[in-house]
């Protein structure tokens, strides 16, 4: 069982996972489509209805909403899916997920989608609350077994269905965040199991791979590491589905401040500047050169660390200013005592007032790679043309269609294919 979790840190998102088990190819179905399975004298037979015409018979998969206590994992105190939200994440799994490889996977003889059919997870299993272990600090946001069934957390956390409704950016983010990243995160799983990724993505950064201690890192840390997430420093398999899920789901934001953090402690080689360029136009980066734009006007902070021995101030690294309370917070929960975190101080370095102020900047590092922003840039290169040579499938297509549909999502979600039921 494959698990995605969250360290409880302010603003601090981290994914982990336990080892996936390989996985057969899916047969033609695990569900009997022969016979209807609705129960029409059920409260909820519409909602089920829609789903069994939506998903059960097109692409034998099952959504579980009501709270399957058997399949749960009783180790929380777990509270079942709120109906209504569970029917707007199932909406949304259709429109955001299954349409858009159905859009551009690959098609039978006769041009009929069968991309899902083949590949697709075969239980979506909901939480309505989450799953948190106050002993390790971590929270659950989702977990697979067997590349078969998905299970996701804190349903009941979405915006709530009401006449009129619409979804912010904030909305879509946290959407992202809790749900389609996980699902992303474990379709690549799925697709790398059935066909294997190349060898040539873990010899990018082999010697920095860290099972045990991975989430002792931040975010500028694994970014200088060559890391798109933490998590995805923790092996070279959950790296390579960390690369292709947040390729497809990481805000434009959090990619820019992933690009800075790269080049800033991890070095950028010749040809990087350039490289980097042509990656921010394939993520299509909206508003690139406005100047209200974070990337267009920021500071980094420089970090020092007071000698014990000699007393003196040592530099460790530097630090964008937006992750700055990110960073200062993970250090305090992984310092061994308060008197050593007090040892750190953060003193300004440089301001910017635009990202090429920022590139023309960045000097140049003359080693051979395999960190920073040059070990993003391979990964990224490696993962889209398997992406692309296995499956048939443009990386940063998904991605534009992914944030095509986000952005009109509130009016799929006021159209006539969006329909929430009431309890009959």
């Amino acid at each position: 069982m494959k698990k995605i979790f969250q360290l409880l840190l302010p603003a601090t998102l981290l994914l982990a996972a336990a080892s996936c088990s390989e996985d057969e190819k899916f047969t033609e179905s695990i569900f009997d489509t022969s016979i209807e399975t609705v129960d029409n004298s059920s409260t909820t037979a519409p909602f089920d209805q829609w789903l069994y015409d939506n998903f059960v018979v097109p692409y034998n998969t099952e959504i579980q909403y009501k709270f399957n206590y058997t399949a749960s994992n009783l180790s929380y105190q777990l509270a079942p899916a709120d109906y209504k939200k569970a029917q707007l994440l199932a909406h949304f799994i259709k429109y955001l997920f299954y349409d858009v490889y159905d859009k551009y996977g690959e098609k039978d003889q006769n041009g009929n989608p069968i991309f899902m059919k083949t590949y697709g997870p075969r239980i979506f299993h909901f939480i309505g609350s989450a799953q948190s272990n106050p002993t390790t600090g971590t929270e659950v946001l989702g977990y697979a077994s067997a590349g078969v069934k998905i299970t996701l957390i804190k349903v009941n956390e979405m915006r709530s269905v009401t006449e009129g409704m619409s979804y912010t950016d904030e909305d879509i983010n946290n959407l992202n965040q809790y749900q389609f990243h996980t699902m992303h995160h474990e379709f690549s799983h799925i697709l790398h199991q059935t066909k294997t990724y190349p060898v040539s993505f873990g010899q990018v950064t082999p010697s920095t791979y860290d099972g045990r201690t991975w989430q002792d890192r931040d975010s500028c840390d694994s970014h200088s590491l060559g890391y798109v997430t933490q998590y995805g420093s923790s092996a070279i398999y959950e790296d390579f589905v960390e690369t292709l899920s947040c390729t497809i789901t990481d805000t434009d934001d959090r990619w820019m401040n992933t690009i800075i953090e790269g080049c800033i402690n991890g070095g950028v080689r010749s040809g990087d500047k350039e490289a980097i360029y042509a990656l921010i136009d394939s993520l299509e980066i909206d508003d690139f050169d406005n100047p209200a734009k974070h990337w267009n006007n920021f500071t980094l902070f420089q970090e020092q660390y007071r000698n014990s021995e000699t007393g003196e101030k040592e530099n460790t690294r530097l630090i964008l200013d937006s992750h700055l309370a990110d960073s200062k917070s993970h250090l305090q929960n992984n310092t061994t005592s308060s008197d050593e975190y007090n040892k750190y101080s953060w003193t300004s370095y440089k301001t910017f007032t635009s990202f090429k102020e920022f590139m023309d900047w960045v000097p140049y590092d003359s080693g051979d790679g395999g960190a920073g922003i040059n070990a993003i840039l391979k990964k990224l290169d490696i993962a889209g043309k398997w992406y692309t040579e296995n499956y048939g499938i443009h990386l940063f297509t998904i991605r534009r269609e992914v944030d095509a549909r986000q952005k009109a999502i509130n009016d799929y979600i006021n159209s006539d294919k969006c329909v929430i039921f009431d309890y009959q």
